[in-house]
């Protein structure tokens, strides 16, 4: 791809980037991009510089660069959303976290003074709600949750 790459909206496409930022809804970064592609837009006479765009949209000009590219080589939805952050999706749900708190809150079992991690752990595997959790794992879902084991 060419070191200046033009933007040519259609009016479809113009129409769906005012209503975006007239709606409001979105995060400020969609509205910026969105701000950035139409101040980029030539079918409407205006040839702003790079600079222009950015100053007007307040942001860099490697964000304009960024967005105009992301535009021609993927589309429009492309240059305005993220596509996704890396990483592995959460194992567990707040679904298993209300239940490890509702278990922690429960009686201790027989023969135990209190709960402690290694017991929620195999108890959670035992009632079938995870197929396997460390200790570890259990004071982290019940620390995010501000629950306290002690007396």
């Amino acid at each position: 791809m060419g070191k200046h790459t033009h933007v040519e909206l259609t009016t479809e496409q113009r129409t769906e980037l005012e209503q975006l930022i007239r709606t409001g809804d979105a995060p400020a970064r969609t509205h910026t991009r969105a701000r950035i592609l139409l101040l980029s837009d030539r079918s409407q006479g205006q040839k702003r510089t790079d600079q222009e765009v950015a100053d007007a949209a307040l942001c860099s000009k490697s964000t304009v660069v960024n967005v105009r590219r992301r535009l021609v080589t993927g589309g429009l939805q492309l240059a305005l959303y993220d596509k996704g952050w890396p990483g592995p999706t959460p194992q567990f749900t707040g679904e298993v976290a209300a239940k490890l708190t509702m278990l922690a809150c429960s009686d201790a079992p027989e023969g135990a003074a209190r709960w402690t991690l290694r017991l929620l752990a195999e108890r959670m595997i035992e009632l079938g709600y995870v197929d396997y959790i460390s200790h570890v794992t259990v004071r982290e879902l019940l620390k995010k949750t501000n629950s306290s084991l002690g007396a």
